[in-house]
C-alpha cells in the first residue's frame, strides 16, 4: 500500500506534466499560425471565424468611410418599385372624406330628400294601369314565333328563305311594337319605358342569335348528310356521386319550350345548344348576392334622390341662360355623383344581379365583363366591361362581316354605330323627344379612340379613358333633362322637381 500511496502523487504529476506539455504545444501552434495566445480549440477550426471577424472589421471600416451608392429614387421610372398600397390607402380615405363632406353639405342644404314612394311613381301613373309590365308579358308572343318558325325550318315545311322572311319579320316586330307603344300610352312613365324596351331589346339580341344558331345546326346537319337523333332539350338531371349531369343535346332535339325559356333567361345574349352547367346551386353565395342586389339598389335610388337630382335641378338655369364657367361648375359637380352611380350600377347588374341568375339557373360561364378599368384604349374598354354585348357582336355581326369581306375598320365602325342606335333607341323614345345626345356620343368614340390609340399610350391612355367616362356621361344627362325640361314644361325653374 505504501507503494501504491508513493506511485499514486507521482502518477498525478507526471499527467499533469503531460497535459500541460501538449497546452503549451497547441499555444506555440496556434501563435505560429497567426492565432492569439488566448484563444482555445484546435487551430484548424479558429482559422476561417478569424477570417470571417477580419472581413466584418474591414466592412465596418468601409460603412464608416462611404455611405452612398449608385440608386434611383423610389418614385422614379427607373426603380423599379412598384408596392404604392399605402397611397392607393390614402387615396380611398380622401375620396371617403371629400365624399362624406358633400353629403354631410347635401343634408344640410336640402335635408332628406329619399322618398320611396316617388319612386314607385317612377314606373307607375295610374296605379290600376300597368302598361310595361304588359309589354313585357306580350314579349311570349314573339318568342312563341321564332320557337314555331325553327320547328316548320327543322322538319322542311318552310323553305330557308320563307324562314329568314318569318324571322326578319318578328325581329322588326319587336323592335317596332314596344316603341310604338311607349309612344301612343299616356300611362307610360320614362322609367317604365326604358325598363319595357330593354326587355325587348335583349329578347331581340336572342332571338337573333336564336335563328342563326339553328341555321348553321342545319347547314352542319345537311353537310354530314345524315338524320342527328332526336333528344330532349334541357333534359332531366339525374345526380351522379352528388353532382348533377347533364345529357347532350343535338339538333333539332333543342326545339322544345324548356330550352326556349332557359335561353331565355340565361344570363347571355349567344345561344348555344349545350351551355356550360354548374354541378351545384350554392345557397351561400345565391344568399350574398341577393343581399347584394337589395342593398345596393337602394343605395343607387337613395342616391340619385338625395344627391343627383337637387344637382341636375340648379344646372338648369345655368343651360338656358348659356352661363359658360357655371355650367362647366355644375358639369363637375354632376360628375361624382353620376359616376360614382354608375359604378354602383356596373356591380349591381354585371357582378351581382347577373352571377344571382346564373347561380340559380346553374349557368357556369360567370365572364359578365372583365378588367375594364385598366383599359388603355377605348376599343379595349368596350371590349371588356359588357361581355355578354361584346360576344353577341363579335359572334353574329363582327365576323360575319369580315367573311363577306368587309375591312376590320369598317367592321369596327359598323358595331359602334348599332350600339350608338340602341343607345339613342332606349333613351328618346321613353323620354318622346329625339335629341340624338346619345347617338352622338358614342359615335365620337370613334374620334376618341384614334386619338388614345395614336398619341396616348400607358397610363395616360388610361387616364383618358377614365376622363371620357367621368365627364360623357353628364354632359349627355344634362342635355337630355335640359331638352326635356324645356319640351314638357316650356322653361327652367330651379324649384321644379325632376
Amino acid at each position: 500500500m505504501g507503494d501504491r500511496n508513493e506511485r499514486g502523487p507521482a502518477t498525478r504529476r507526471r499527467r499533469t506534466t503531460i497535459s500541460g506539455e501538449g497546452t503549451v504545444t497547441g499555444t506555440c501552434a496556434r501563435q505560429a499560425n497567426g492565432g492569439k495566445p488566448g484563444s482555445h480549440g484546435h487551430g484548424e477550426h479558429d482559422t476561417p471565424g478569424g477570417a470571417r471577424k477580419h472581413r466584418s472589421s474591414n466592412d465596418g471600416l468601409k460603412d464608416r468611410l462611404s455611405c452612398h451608392r449608385v440608386q434611383e429614387s423610389l418614385l422614379s421610372s427607373e426603380s423599379g418599385y412598384s408596392n404604392y398600397r399605402g397611397i392607393l390607402n390614402w387615396c380611398v380615405v380622401m375620396l371617403v372624406l371629400s365624399n362624406a363632406r358633400l353629403f354631410l353639405e347635401n343634408l344640410i342644404k336640402y335635408g332628406i330628400l329619399v322618398d320611396p314612394i316617388q319612386v314607385v311613381s317612377l314606373f307607375l301613373k295610374d296605379p290600376y294601369s300597368w302598361p310595361a309590365p304588359c309589354l313585357v308579358i306580350v314579349s311570349n308572343v314573339f318568342i312563341m314565333a321564332a320557337l314555331y318558325t325553327e320547328r316548320r325550318l327543322a322538319v322542311g315545311t318552310v323553305s330557308e328563305r320563307t324562314g329568314t322572311f318569318l324571322h326578319c319579320v318578328n325581329l322588326g316586330a319587336i323592335l317596332c311594337f314596344p316603341s310604338a307603344t311607349v309612344l301612343t300610352v299616356n300611362s307610360m312613365t320614362p322609367v317604365g319605358g326604358v325598363f319595357a324596351l330593354g326587355i325587348y331589346t335583349v329578347l331581340l339580341l336572342k332571338l337573333y342569335s336564336y335563328k342563326d344558331v339553328n341555321k348553321w345546326c342545319r347547314e352542319i346537319r345537311h353537310a354530314k348528310a345524315r338524320t342527328l337523333s332526336r333528344s330532349n332539350s334541357c333534359p332531366s338531371v339525374h345526380r351522379a356521386n352528388g353532382n348533377a349531369v347533364h345529357s347532350h343535346v343535338t339538333y333539332p332535339g333543342n326545339l322544345t319550350h324548356r330550352d326556349m325559356y332557359y335561353f331565355i333567361f340565361a344570363p347571355t345574349l349567344c345561344y348555344e345548344l349545350n351551355f356550360p352547367r354548374s354541378p351545384r346551386i350554392r345557397k351561400r353565395f345565391l344568399l350574398r348576392r341577393l343581399l347584394e342586389m337589395l342593398f345596393l339598389m337602394q343605395l343607387q335610388v337613395g342616391l340619385i334622390q338625395q344627391w343627383m337630382v337637387p344637382t341636375v335641378q340648379n344646372s338648369m338655369k345655368p343651360f338656358q341662360n348659356m352661363d359658360l364657367s357655371r355650367m362647366v361648375e355644375r358639369l363637375l359637380k354632376l360628375a361624382v355623383p353620376n359616376h360614382l352611380i354608375w359604378l354602383i350600377f356596373f356591380y349591381w347588374f354585371f357582378h351581382s344581379s347577373m352571377n344571382f341568375v346564373a347561380e340559380l339557373m346553374q349557368f357556369g360561364d360567370r365572364e359578365f365583363y372583365r378588367d375594364w378599368w385598366n383599359s388603355e384604349t377605348v376599343p379595349y374598354f368596350w371590349a371588356n366591361w359588357n361581355i355578354p354585348v361584346h360576344k353577341w357582336c363579335l359572334r353574329h355581326f363582327y365576323k360575319p362581316m369580315l367573311k363577306r369581306g368587309v375591312n376590320k375598320l369598317t367592321a369596327q365602325v359598323a358595331v359602334f354605330l348599332i350600339s350608338a342606335f340602341f343607345h339613342e333607341y332606349l333613351v328618346s323614345i321613353p323620354l318622346k323627344m329625339f335629341r340624338l345626345w346619345a347617338f352622338m356620343g358614342m359615335m365620337a368614340q370613334i374620334p376618341l379612340a384614334l386619338f388614345v390609340g395614336r398619341f396616348l399610350r400607358g397610363n395616360y391612355g388610361n387616364a383618358a379613358v377614365w376622363i371620357s367616362l367621368i365627364i360623357g356621361q353628364p354632359i349627355a344627362v344634362l342635355m337630355y333633362v335640359h331638352d326635356y325640361y324645356v319640351l314638357h314644361y316650356g322653361g327652367v325653374s330651379e324649384g321644379r322637381t325632376v
